[in-house]
């Protein structure tokens, strides 16, 4: 595959996380599975805690929400009041937050509960992020030549931070000059785009986005970003058509910036 010449007016490299900078198999065989795994026992020693409260207090507000919506899902209140047993209020979030990952949804309720699990297992070395191996060189080369680089993902900034605080390459939040979670928007909406150029201060034709999901590359296209999509092992298969619109790389180092040579 031929390298991608990152157009001069760039100052702006926005990255995804799953399958962009970590390998997808990361995200779904150890993030998510220790979610599920340990969800239940994490919410019963957490409970009386603030932090675990306002978490409780954003996925009833969802629920709330979703059941407006009309959207298909466990139907209760997920109430957290001294007058309620413990024991059954736990049980209702697990099956809201199950039922949501099941879903594949991307609420920052869901996100921000996830961020707070994963902080508790990175801190105790259970686990430690995954990175490519041609991720950090490339981001050390891209910030040589002027260029800044921010994370937006699906993923609560929090969990992003982790995951990269505490990679199995060491501590490498330096590499990044701030991260955008779905407090922006989603990926798959142009508007979110938007509003991350407006919140950096720069024109959407000054970021050029990497991601390998093709509906985050037309919307961040729709914003007037640039594109290119990022193709890794397991990740979604490109139609023909996919293929001949968009610049494709399968490493960060096919990435050119002009004049670096």
């Amino acid at each position: 595959m031929a390298t991608v010449a990152i157009p001069a007016n760039i100052s702006v490299l926005l990255l995804d996380i799953e399958g962009t900078t970590t390998p997808i198999t990361f995200v779904k065989d150890i993030l998510f599975p220790y979610i599920k795994e340990h969800l239940e026992d994490y919410l019963s020693a957490h409970w009386e805690e603030d932090e675990c409260k306002q978490d409780v207090y954003l996925l009833k507000k969802q629920a709330e929400e979703d059941t407006r919506q009309h959207r298909a899902g466990p139907v209760h209140a997920l109430d957290q009041t001294v007058h309620t047993d413990e024991e059954k209020a736990i049980r209702e979030v697990v099956d809201n937050v199950l039922w949501q990952m099941a879903s594949d949804r991307k609420t920052t309720a869901l996100k921000q509960l996830q961020g707070h699990m994963w902080r508790a297992a990175y801190a105790s070395g259970k686990i430690k992020g995954e990175v490519y191996q041609d991720v950090v060189p490339a981001i050390r080369r891209w910030r040589r030549l002027g260029l800044k680089v921010y994370i937006y993902s699906s993923g609560s900034v929090e969990a992003q931070k982790l995951l990269f605080r505490y990679s199995v390459e060491g501590d490498l939040l330096n590499l990044f000059d701030g991260h955008f979670d779905t407090n922006m928007g989603l990926k798959v909406e142009s508007k979110s785009y938007q509003k991350i150029a407006d919140r950096l201060g720069c024109a959407p034709e000054d970021i050029m986005f990497l991601t390998d999901i093709t509906r985050e590359a037309r919307a961040a296209e729709e914003a007037g970003v640039n594109v290119t999509v990022v193709v890794r092992p397991g990740n979604m298969e490109l139609t023909e058509e996919e293929k001949s619109h968009y610049s494709l790389i399968t490493s960060f180092s096919q990435l050119e910036v002009p004049g670096s040579a």
